[in-house]
């Protein structure tokens, strides 16, 4: 069963001064980075959704297997048509698709492996979701059997998730890495600076 990965990285950057998924990261940008963690952890089918920006994310990830896919309702600000969005881009033999963030750069391979490695042993039965210290982070889970409910959802991922808790599972890592996202210039710069990068 194969899983692939969905990359939101629509967004307009409102809560910084300037556009996040092109800053530099290491030797790359902040969604380069994202795109090279899932592929070092050894994802097959990338999918970005894009929005903002679309030709210049799209640029950045030209030297990587991620395929671009734009979301048309990407300026109503709901991250939901940008995951459903990327859902209807994914193959119809992946099992399940990883939800990632485009702007959490400092995620790990060793988290997404280790995603992926229970994600085999029930073949994407359930919602798989990485916790820190009892705190709920990404990227989450989605095995196929749910899309239909985040594709025809009005509301929002949070409202499918609740519905089906009892078909949810908690991978605890020791990592803040799955918490974090750049959602300021403070944050970036903080994670810029610290041992969790890369």
């Amino acid at each position: 069963m194969t899983v692939g990965a969905l990359v939101v990285a629509a967004g307009l950057s409102r809560r910084m001064s300037q556009f996040k998924l092109l800053l530099p990261w290491g030797e790359s940008t902040v969604i380069g980075q994202v795109v090279a963690t899932l592929e070092a952890a050894g994802v097959a089918e990338i999918v970005v959704v894009t929005g903002h920006r679309a030709a210049e994310v799209a640029a950045a990830l030209a030297r990587t297997h991620a395929r671009p896919v734009l979301n048309p309702r990407y300026a109503e600000g709901e991250m939901l048509s940008s995951i459903q969005a990327g859902l209807a881009a994914l193959a119809e033999t992946t099992g399940g698709a990883l939800l990632c963030l485009g702007d959490q750069p400092q995620m790990q391979v060793e988290t997404v492996a280790a995603l992926l490695a229970e994600a085999r042993t029930d073949a994407c039965r359930d919602v798989i979701i990485p916790s820190y210290s009892m705190r709920r982070g990404h990227p989450i889970l989605l095995p196929r059997r749910l899309w239909s409910d985040v594709l025809a959802g009005a509301t929002d991922l949070r409202a499918v998730l609740a519905a089906h808790r009892d078909q949810t599972r908690y991978l605890v890592v020791d990592t803040p890495t799955v918490l974090a996202d750049l959602d300021t210039v403070e944050d970036y710069e903080r994670w810029q600076a610290g041992s969790h990068n890369g």
